[in-house]
């Protein structure tokens, strides 16, 4: 297996379009793994205080409507 710096190294010298094709793959890599984490997250009840905070805050009139 290549070392980071070895791949980077090559990443360098790609053409200006085949390290936009690499730029676009990494993106929508980092936001599936993001997606499933926050999934998982929600599923598993770990983002349940972000609903009882806004229920407070709606609660106390803070909230602005859309």
């Amino acid at each position: 297996m290549k070392t980071a710096e070895e791949i980077q190294s090559e990443i360098e010298v790609l053409p200006h379009k085949e390290y936009i094709k690499l730029a676009h793959w990494f993106s929508e890599r980092d936001w599936t793994v993001w997606d499933q984490e926050i999934g998982s997250d929600s599923e598993s009840g770990k983002l349940d205080f972000l609903i009882e905070e806004a229920l407070e805050e709606r609660k106390a009139g803070k909230l602005k409507e859309l």
